[in-house]
């Protein structure tokens, strides 16, 4: 695939991305207690009704998505490599905001994260190949399984475990850091995506009509998949909200890397991906906010 664009991204700044979201998390697992994890796994619901709209559903309805509309192939391939990546980790925050189940959450997020060695080069490769308009765009992808799992232990398992060993032996120091430092590793993370925008502008500016309503499709798709799994599985009103921003929270910083490893004159899979993380946050952080003033119910009402 050669579709070169002149696009504007230090891989470096991978490592500076994964220390912002290690830092939310860190912040997001400070009123964690092992107890809620043991609670969650007790209750594996939500843990199969999360990668089952996930790993199973997202990336199947994305290429259906991609096929109906006959969509660009190089653009359909970024939605694909998208809807193959797990979640992210800034979606432990969004559900900690929405007062969603944070355990279950965290759960979902490091599962997916490990399955990703696995079904993300399985999900891009089978649905790229499935689409006949992208078969012959499509390469193969080998993601080094030591590098993936190096990247979930210091990027998600270390942080998390350092939160609850905090929290719960110096429970008044973490109620000190936790509002803080969740909301300053936030504002660091929003300016870190403005500031890639901001060197890209004129690419995005003069490729936005060709790739916005795209990302926005999908992510609207993911997060109503993640809602509709969830209240078809009776998952409580918490349980609920964090399977619908674990299904819609994608992690796009693995995107990028895939694309600078493997496909590197990728260009407008960049784009689709690259502007994943600036659109997840916006939609991420919109309805976190709309749940964040309205406490969960014990249980969902059935529509």
């Amino acid at each position: 695939m050669n579709d070169a664009l002149p696009l504007n991204f230090d891989p470096s700044g991978l490592a500076v991305l994964n220390a912002i979201v290690a830092l939310m998390v860190f912040g997001a697992s400070l009123d964690l207690r092992w107890a809620d994890l043991q609670r969650v796994a007790a209750k594996p619901a939500g843990i199969i009704a999360g990668l089952s709209a996930q790993a199973v559903l997202t990336p199947a309805l994305t290429c259906l998505l991609t096929w109906v509309l006959r969509v660009d192939p190089a653009l359909s391939l970024g939605m694909m490599l998208v809807a193959a990546c797990p979640s992210g980790a800034l979606s432990n925050v969004l559900t900690w905001r929405s007062r969603g189940n944070v355990a279950l959450s965290i759960g979902l997020t490091t599962i997916s994260s490990l399955a990703a060695t696995v079904l993300t080069p399985f999900n891009f490769a089978f649905y790229g190949w499935l689409n006949p308009r992208t078969r012959e765009l499509l390469q193969e992808v080998t993601l080094p399984m030591g590098g993936i799992l190096a990247q979930v232990a210091v990027v998600l398992a270390l942080p998390v475990v350092l939160g609850i060993v905090v929290g719960s032996t110096a429970p008044r120091i973490a109620r000190r850091l936790e509002r803080p430092l969740r909301s300053l590793s936030l504002l660091v993370l929003m300016a870190f995506i403005a500031g890639a925008f901001w060197e890209n502008r004129t690419l995005f500016v003069d490729r936005f009509s060709e790739f916005f309503w795209l990302v926005v499709l999908q992510n609207a798709m993911a997060l109503g998949i993640g809602l509709l799994v969830a209240r078809m599985a009776r998952l409580d009103d918490a349980d609920t909200r964090a399977v619908t921003i674990e299904v819609g929270i994608h992690n796009s910083g693995l995107g990028l890397a895939i694309l600078f490893t493997f496909f590197p004159a990728a260009g407008s899979m960049m784009l689709i991906t690259a502007f994943w993380g600036v659109w997840h946050l916006v939609s991420g952080l919109a309805i976190s906010t709309y749940w964040g003033r309205r406490p969960p119910t014990a249980a969902v009402v059935a529509a």
